[in-house]
């Protein structure tokens, strides 16, 4: 198979693993510059020595697992750095008296796809995002926004689940009025990080009129996951003047959030009076019709043809995750055209259980407290019993995290088969874990090596 095809798989199935910030920072702009065959050894390419060095330490475990998955002959991965690539400005500690030129920007997508003066991918588009009655109020928000810019529904905020897609939504809003304004109105599309190490940047390097300029000489701004703002007080702040300038003179405010802005909990009270104050509109999980029009979509727009029991059968199973229908899809495609055959049930069960890490039915408590201990190389007993150890805390939090996401136990039955705790402390775990995960790349990564042995087992 060829190279950039085997790649694209690799990373769609990552992109379901990891944060969007992470993947688009560090993992988009890879590429496979090459395989041997013989060896089974992959090369992967990276923009720069920090980029290779981060992805090398973070990811390797989870590219090489991915590789296998779709090749198995690969027995190993090495990287280098891309030759050519354009260097990017990472957020670091800068040694006394440099200053840095200009704000850090995240890693350099393929220029033939973003628009490096909008941020938006062209391949987001109205035309292809499927509607239904779990995204019907959002998508009719969208569209008003997009025919009367600034003036109805403004800010509008768009709040639902990962992977239901909130950015496929506030992206091809975006493509669609730089296209109807024949980009005589401004755009601008990031993330919520890519806001805060601005911020950041700025103020280190005493530069706040940089950003003041870019952010508020716009007509139209598109921030992703804007939950992530709060608790960081000198954003917040830059954010509410950003916000109000913009507001003032009518420019358009469009944000998505994995939650309402009643439920950001750090988030400062001024901030969600201003977010509460347009129109918000939630995307909830698409039915069995809606998800199998979404899959006879993907094929339309891949040029494939699929089963149609097939489709069916993965409409049924994966339920609450866009992105793993399209990730299942992308597998079912490359097995296909590898194999030359039509998927065996067996087969696209494994898929979809690699895939959507679909909890089997066996797993127990006993399984998951045995994974975490050995993970983390304690015992068993150090997770069960009533003792304070510092190094047994994460592990500790970790198994009543999975208990609740995996086994759906109640808080009551967790906390009494951890050494009879109190739900609350179970409570607060379950909280602070799924919290730390969306911000803590080295505990996301360790959750996801512990569900791969746990599925596994």
């Amino acid at each position: 198979m060829e190279h950039e095809s085997l790649w694209q798989n690799v990373l769609g199935e990552i992109e379901l693993q990891v944060s969007r910030p992470n993947f688009l920072t560090w993992l988009k702009n890879s590429q496979l510059v090459e395989k041997s065959e013989k060896e089974g050894v992959v090369l992967v390419g990276l923009p720069n020595n920090f980029a290779k060095e981060w992805v090398k330490n973070r990811y390797h475990k989870l590219i090489l697992g991915s590789l296998r998955n779709f090749d198995g002959s690969v027995r190993s991965v090495n990287y280098t750095v891309l030759a050519g690539s354009s260097p990017v400005v990472v957020l670091k500690q800068q040694k006394v008296g440099v200053k840095e030129n200009k704000p850090p920007d995240e890693l350099p997508l393929s220029r033939s796809l973003i628009d490096p003066e909008t941020n938006l991918n062209p391949k987001y588009t109205l035309d292809s995002f499927v509607v239904g009655s779990s995204n019907e109020l959002a998508f009719a928000a969208i569209q008003a926004v997009v025919s009367t810019v600034g003036k109805k529904y403004n800010p509008l905020f768009i709040y639902g689940g990962v992977g239901l897609g909130k950015t496929h939504l506030i992206q091809a809003a975006g493509n669609v009025i730089k296209e109807r304004y024949n980009k005589k109105c401004k755009v601008l599309y990031v993330t919520s990080e890519k806001f805060i190490n601005d911020v950041v940047w700025a103020v280190r390097n005493k530069r706040t009129e940089d950003i003041k300029k870019k952010y508020r000489d716009i007509d139209v701004l598109i921030i992703d996951d804007i939950q992530f703002i709060g608790g960081k007080p000198t954003t917040e702040l830059e954010f509410f003047y950003t916000f109000n300038a913009l507001y003032e003179n009518n420019k358009q405010i469009i944000m998505s959030s994995d939650r309402a802005p009643a439920a950001i909990p750090t988030l400062e009270e001024r901030l969600r009076s201003r977010f509460e104050g347009g129109m918000i509109a939630d995307v909830t999980y698409p039915d069995y019709e809606m998800r199998l029009a979404i899959l006879k979509t993907k094929c339309i727009e891949q040029g494939v043809s699929i089963n149609q029991k097939t489709l069916e059968y993965i409409a049924t199973k994966i339920q609450k995750n866009i992105r793993e229908l399209d990730g299942v899809l992308n597998k079912v495609v490359f097995y296909e055209q590898y194999k030359n055959k039509e998927i065996d049930e067996k087969k696209l069960d494994e898929i979809i259980q690699e895939t959507s890490h679909v909890s089997p039915k066996n797993i127990t408590t006993n399984e998951i407290i045995k994974t975490v201990a050995d993970f983390y190389e304690i015992s068993q007993i150090d997770i069960t019993n009533k003792g304070r150890k510092q190094e047994v805390v994460e592990p500790r939090q970790v198994v009543m995290y999975l208990l609740r996401e995996v086994l759906k136990l109640s808080y009551p039955h967790i906390g009494e088969k951890l050494g009879k705790r109190d739900h609350t402390t179970v409570i607060h775990a379950h909280e602070k874990i799924s919290k730390e995960i969306t911000q803590n790349p080295s505990l996301n990564q360790k959750l996801l090596l512990i569900k791969e042995r746990l599925y596994k087992t």
